[in-house]
C-alpha cells in the first residue's frame, strides 16, 4: 500500500510540473490567435519533445546504459535523440513561417536565421537529460540509503537478539555458583537464595522480551540481584547501593546495569583483606547517572570469571541501543575500579 501511495505521489508531482511549465506560455501570452500559434510552435512543440527525451531517459537510457557504466553508449543514444527532435523541431519552425507567419502578414524579413538559434536548441534539448540524470540519481541514493538503513536495523536487531542470549546465560551461570558456595557452609541461606533467583529469573523470562522496561522495574531487580549477592559474603565486604530516582515514566532497555553490578563482584572482593562495593544511580530529568565503585582485584588470565564477557556486551549494546547518547568511562583511582555511565533517554 506505501509502495502504490509513493509511486502515485510521484506520478501526481511530474503531472504537476510538466503542467505548470505548459501552462506558463500561454498564460503569458496575449490570447490572440496568432499568439496562441505562436506558443504552440516555440513553446509547446519543444517542452512535448523536452518531455519524450527526459521519459525516454529517465526510463531507458539512464539504467540501460548509465547506470551500466555504458557512458559512450548513453551519450551516442542521447547525441541521435537530440539531433532527430532539434530536426523535427525546425521543421515545425520551418512550417509556420512559410505557410502561416508569411502567408497571412507577407513579412518574410521577419524569419530567422535556421543557424541562428541552433546552438541555443542544443543546451535546451540536453537540458532534459541532465535534470532526468539528477532525478534518477537521486532516487536511486534515496533507495539504496533506504535499503541500507534497513538491512542495518535487522542487523542490530540480530546483534541485540544475539547479545541477549548471550546475557541471560551468563547471569545464570554466576548466580548458580554463588548458590553452590552457599550450599555447604549456609543451607538455609542456599535455600534462599533459589527462591530470589526463581523471582530474578521470572524477570529474565517474561520482562526482558520488551524493548523497553520501567527504570523502576529495573531497579527492583538489580536490588534483589545485589541483596543475593550480599548474602555469599561475610561481614569484610561492605556493599552499599542508592538509587534514587525522580521520574517514575522513564523507559530503559532491559539488563542494561547488571553487566557493570557483576563486574564489580567479580573484581572488587577479597578472600583476605576488607572491601567496599558501592552503586549510585541518580537521575534528573531524562538523564540516568549510575556509577560504581569497588576495590580493584584484578583477576589472573587462568581465572575464567574474569573474562569479561558482561561488560563486552554491555558495552556492544550501549553502541547499539543509544548512539552518541551515552557517556562510558571506567578508571582506576586510588586502588578503587570507578565505573560511570551516563544515559540520554
Amino acid at each position: 500500500m506505501s509502495f502504490l501511495k509513493s509511486k502515485l505521489a510521484t506520478i501526481f508531482y511530474h503531472l504537476m510540473v510538466w503542467t505548470v511549465l505548459f501552462s506558463f506560455p500561454y498564460l503569458l501570452s496575449s490570447g490572440q490567435n496568432q499568439a496562441i500559434q505562436a506558443v504552440i510552435v516555440f513553446s509547446w512543440v519543444p517542452l512535448s519533445f523536452y518531455v519524450l527525451i527526459f521519459y525516454t531517459n529517465y526510463f531507458v537510457f539512464i539504467e540501460r546504459f548509465l547506470f551500466t557504466k555504458k557512458t559512450i553508449l548513453f551519450l551516442a543514444s542521447n547525441a541521435i535523440l537530440i539531433a532527430f527532435f532539434i530536426w523535427v523541431n525546425n521543421q515545425v519552425k520551418d512550417y509556420f513561417f512559410h505557410h502561416i507567419f508569411i502567408h497571412k502578414d507577407n513579412h518574410d524579413s521577419f524569419k530567422p536565421s535556421r543557424n541562428l538559434f541552433i546552438y541555443i536548441d542544443i543546451l535546451f534539448f540536453i537540458v532534459p537529460v541532465v535534470f532526468s540524470i539528477a532525478l534518477k540519481t537521486t532516487e536511486r541514493w534515496i533507495k539504496t540509503e533506504a535499503e541500507r538503513k534497513e538491512a542495518l536495523t535487522i542487523k542490530l536487531e540480530s546483534e541485540l537478539q544475539h547479545l541477549k542470549y548471550q546475557l541471560q546465560p551468563h547471569f545464570f551461570f554466576n548466580s548458580l555458583n554463588n548458590i553452590y558456595s552457599l550450599v555447604d557452609i549456609a543451607p538455609e541461606q542456599a535455600k534462599q537464595t533459589i527462591h530470589s533467583l526463581s523471582k530474578l529469573m521470572r524477570y529474565l523470562l517474561y520482562q526482558t522480551n520488551n524493548e523497553k522496561v520501567s527504570l523502576i522495574s529495573e531497579i527492583q531487580f538489580i536490588t534483589n540481584y545485589i541483596e543475593l549477592m550480599k548474602l555469599r559474603y561475610t561481614e569484610n565486604t561492605k556493599i552499599e547501593y542508592d538509587f534514587s530516582i525522580l521520574n517514575n515514566d522513564l523507559q530503559v532497555a532491559p539488563l542494561l546495569f547488571i553487566s557493570l553490578i557483576e563486574n564489580a563482584f567479580k573484581h572488587g572482593v577479597s578472600a583476605s583483606q576488607e572491601t567496599e562495593i558501592i552503586f549510585k544511580m541518580k537521575v534528573e530529568g531524562n538523564s540516568i547517572d549510575f556509577s560504581t565503585k569497588n576495590h580493584n582485584f584484578p583477576k589472573t588470565d587462568s581465572d575464567k570469571s574474569g573474562s569479561g564477557i558482561g561488560l563486552q556486551n554491555m558495552e556492544k549494546r550501549l553502541q547499539l541501543l543509544y548512539p552518541e547518547k551515552h557517556q562510558f568511562t571506567a578508571v582506576v583511582e586510588d586502588g578503587f575500579f570507578v565505573v560511570n555511565l551516563i544515559l540520554e533517554i
